[in-house]
């Protein structure tokens, strides 16, 4: 019987360190898995390479002769070897993120992401350079993706923000983190302001007989409805909140452009970026494109984008959002004359 109780208790102690293993591993393989799928998903190009492959391609297909070809040949060889040897001196890196925002600013979870993997990446002293799109939003949303890129200012990288095309209200708000705002002549930049605003249904119930009940706790927990009726202190008390608001983003635009005349631009009004230079909301004109080809010799430059995993029901959205957006604009152009 002790023999059979020893054995027991070897194979119970086996079995326990099997699974103790076994479960050991399979924690360190969930890990890494979701390491991968996670740097699966980010999307990393190197501009600067691409760059120079364009050149380099553009160049060969424009030579005449076979000797200018072969010339041009030699001398692709010897930017490839030099290139290398550039490499290998680690030129700063220039990394390049990308913000399209909607209404809900629903992008500022991929631009989190992206961040955290750029501080686990980048070095101070490397820079980075937002493309931003957006005509504002939500507050708390275009708060939230604003705080996001001043954590890369917090770990000593210079961002820069490129306004391409419109960067107004929460847009502009993201904008003035940057330690230099870049923007294309036709750009439309400011909108500092805040706006509201609801229907009420309250007059068409009223004529269908129909009532509606609002209960809350607390004097203002409720100041405008939509479906009951509302009253001047109700409305008082909701532009009150809409100025508190509007404070604290001029504070916040004050805090990260002290330079500029707040009584000027934080009327909610939006400038051309070529007039919004001359009030100091933008530093200088030029497009996103041209300020990477200029650093582009002298920066490795590397685009970093989050792309998430999209189910069928995404695809599907998205091409039925494309397609409404299509009909939508040719309608608009054909009720439009031309310039001129």
């Amino acid at each position: 019987m002790e023999f059979f109780y020893e054995y027991g208790l070897f194979v119970a102690k086996s079995l326990t360190w099997v699974l103790a293993i076994v479960l050991l591993v399979a924690l360190v393989t969930s890990v890494i898995a979701k390491q991968k799928q996670l740097a699966e998903r980010l999307e990393v190009d190197d501009i600067s390479a691409r760059l120079r492959r364009q050149k380099q391609r553009l160049q060969l297909a424009s030579a005449v002769t076979e000797a200018e070809r072969k010339a041009l040949k030699q001398e692709v060889k010897r930017a490839k070897k030099e290139a290398k040897k550039a490499a290998a001196t680690l030129k700063p890196k220039l990394y390049v993120l990308d913000f399209k925002g909607s209404m809900d600013a629903h992008e500022v979870s991929d631009l989190s992401l992206e961040v955290t993997a750029l501080l686990q990446l980048a070095q101070p002293g490397d820079e980075v350079l937002l493309r931003l799109e957006s005509g504002g939003g939500v507050v708390h949303g275009y708060g939230l993706a604003a705080a996001e890129l001043g954590r890369l200012k917090e770990h000593g990288l210079k961002l820069s923000i490129a306004i391409d095309k419109v960067a107004a209200s929460g847009g502009y708000m993201m904008a003035c983190v940057g330690e230099q705002i870049l923007a294309a002549p036709f750009a439309i930049v400011g909108s500092i302001g805040v706006v509201a605003q609801l229907p009420n249904f309250n007059k068409l119930l009223k004529k269908k007989d129909i009532d509606i009940e609002l209960h809350t706790a607390g004097q203002y927990k409720r100041t405008l409805t939509l479906f009951g009726e509302n009253d001047d202190e109700g409305r008082a008390k909701f532009r009150e909140e809409l100025e508190v608001i509007h404070q604290r983003f001029k504070e916040f635009i004050r805090a990260n452009r002290p330079a500029l005349v707040l009584d000027k631009v934080a009327t909610g009004e939006h400038w051309l970026a070529t007039d919004a230079k001359e009030l100091g909301l933008v530093d200088r004109l030029m497009t996103s494109s041209q300020y990477l080809l200029d650093k582009a010799d002298s920066h490795h430059v590397i685009s970093l984008r989050h792309k998430p995993k999209q189910t069928l029901k995404d695809k599907l959205a998205k091409a039925a959002e494309a397609g409404v957006s299509r009909g939508l604009l040719k309608l608009y152009e054909a009720g439009q004359r031309p310039f001129g």
